[in-house]
């Protein structure tokens, strides 16, 4: 296809917008568990409510999602429906994360708090997440093009969530922990994120420029009916939801905290170990980012994800083998190259879902003759929030069935006391290393199981329902989109 200078400074400007908001998720959806967990002593009934918390609040944010996605799609202003709602998201969840991260209490109170922050950052980062993919169809319907932006969003989205994954763990839990304790550490990195977040988001506002006629769009009325005649009069959008919460739930388990926790457990608690797993673990997901295009040219969507099943299945046999058999440095690299092998074909599945979901906004216009971007793309986002919350459910109930927090207390005791001065940094890395000399065999290969053989079932499962049952596949897609043009 021949680029027009807009979609030539779209490709550059539009990824770059969800460089800091995919920090920011990466924080939440990935480390909030853990901060919680390896910064303060809980109850059984305190790590109950903070479960609840976060089921309940993500339960919202999901049924948030296609409301919010009605609402942009009502809006109007000079800079179009979705840039005002990125820009306000933005600063608004950046205050959140700070307050949050550099709270200073403990128990009960801390609890209470981390409840209203937690139920404000869900109503926050869907104004920013909403508005920004929901702006993908509006900048093309070029099948070729639509690929190159999700592709390159993911990519850079990729690499924000890759730096928090990355250098968190680097800075919060070792010998480069900032400040000496993790409490510092995470209040010092939220505010660096709250700050970048916005920055990039200007990127998007000011460099990409939509394909939009305010004068001939009559505003959407925002009501529950058009949002569940939307869903549910597209079939191909209800299988795609259906599976597309499959593959979440299987490709979330690891970063939810039970990975994290297994490398502490196994190989010590190091952050940099951690960093290691997450840095090997995405080089081949950014491989795919910036290649899919051109690979999406020669092989077709569900080829791919025969390929991609194979290589994954290598790559979670890997990882349990790897913690199973041997010991040391050999099991943990094992272990890093397994769940490279794994990720790779997660992510490249995350990446056809994200693709397949758009392309059902064009089907709906032939079947119903409305694009609805605004909510259709408001389903990945919708997806993700209700896998989250199933996957809290999952790592909360496996921490109290292999009894992780007789462990994490300790630690967190000991974080605090560093805090507090009561022992330096050295004393408290002694001691934690003999807190988890006690941690047995049994519970370890319980979390081993949990992030390798469940992950490969969801894995399967979205595989099959795939194949048998989206059928908006590249012919039918280009079909669809000759026939929206005769009648244009």
């Amino acid at each position: 296809m021949n680029k027009t200078a807009a979609d030539k400074k779209n490709l550059i400007f539009y990824p770059l917008g969800t460089v800091g908001r995919d920090m920011v998720y990466a924080l939440i959806s990935s480390y909030l568990l853990t901060f919680v967990l390896f910064t303060r002593s809980l109850t059984k009934a305190q790590l109950g409510a903070i479960t609840a918390i976060m089921v309940f609040a993500r339960v919202f944010d999901a049924l948030n999602d296609p409301i919010m996605g009605n609402i942009i799609e009502s809006t109007r202003t000079k800079w179009g429906k979705f840039k005002p709602w990125l820009i306000a998201g933005c600063i608004t969840t950046g205050g959140v994360i700070i307050t949050l991260f550099n709270s200073k209490l403990n128990g009960w109170p801390f609890i209470w708090l981390f409840g209203a922050m937690y139920l404000l950052f869900s109503i926050t980062y869907t104004m920013s997440d909403i508005s920004y993919w929901g702006m993908v169809p509006a900048l093309s319907s070029n099948a070729d093009m639509r690929n190159q932006l999700t592709s390159r969003a993911t990519l850079f989205a990729g690499i924000g969530s890759t730096a928090v994954s990355v250098f968190l763990p680097l800075l919060t839990a070792g010998t480069y922990c900032i400040g000496g304790d993790a409490r510092t550490a995470y209040g010092v990195i939220a505010i660096g994120i709250a700050v970048l977040t916005p920055l990039f988001a200007l990127f998007t506002f000011f460099g990409v420029k939509e394909t939009r006629d305010l004068n001939k769009q009559p505003k959407t009325k925002v009501s529950l009916k058009k949002i569940v005649s939307t869903i549910g009069g597209n079939d191909q959008l209800l299988w795609i939801t259906i599976i597309f919460l499959i593959q979440q739930i299987g490709n979330s388990i690891v970063f939810g905290g039970l990975g994290s926790t297994y490398i502490y457990f196994s190989y010590g608690y190091e952050g940099g170990k951690y960093s290691t797993f997450t840095i090997v673990g995405m080089m081949a997901t950014a491989v795919l980012m910036v290649f899919y295009p051109v690979i999406s040219r020669h092989i077709k969507r569900k080829k791919l994800m025969g390929i991609m099943m194979i290589i994954s299945s290598v790559g979670y046999g890997m990882m349990f083998g790897s913690g199973l058999v041997m010991k040391g440095d050999i099991s943990f690299w094992i272990l890093v190259i397994g769940y490279m092998l794994g990720n790779f074909g997660s992510y490249s599945y995350y990446l056809i879902m994200m693709i397949s979901i758009m392309n059902t906004v064009e089907y709906n216009e032939l079947k119903k003759g409305t694009r609805d971007e605004g909510i259709i793309t408001s389903i990945r986002p919708f997806i993700t929030k209700m896998a989250s919350a199933v996957v809290v459910i999952v790592t909360a109930g496996v921490y109290a069935m292999l009894g992780v927090t007789d462990y994490t207390n300790q630690i967190s005791d000991l974080e605090n006391a560093a805090n507090a001065g009561t022992i330096t940094d050295a004393e408290k890395i002694s001691q934690i290393a003999d807190v988890l000399k006690n941690v047995t065999s049994g519970e370890t290969n319980g979390l081993l199981v949990w992030i390798t053989i469940v992950p490969f079932i969801f894995m399967l499962a979205s595989y099959f329902l795939y194949k048998k049952k989206y059928t908006l596949d590249e012919d039918v897609y280009e079909d669809i989109c000759r026939q929206l043009e005769a009648k244009k």
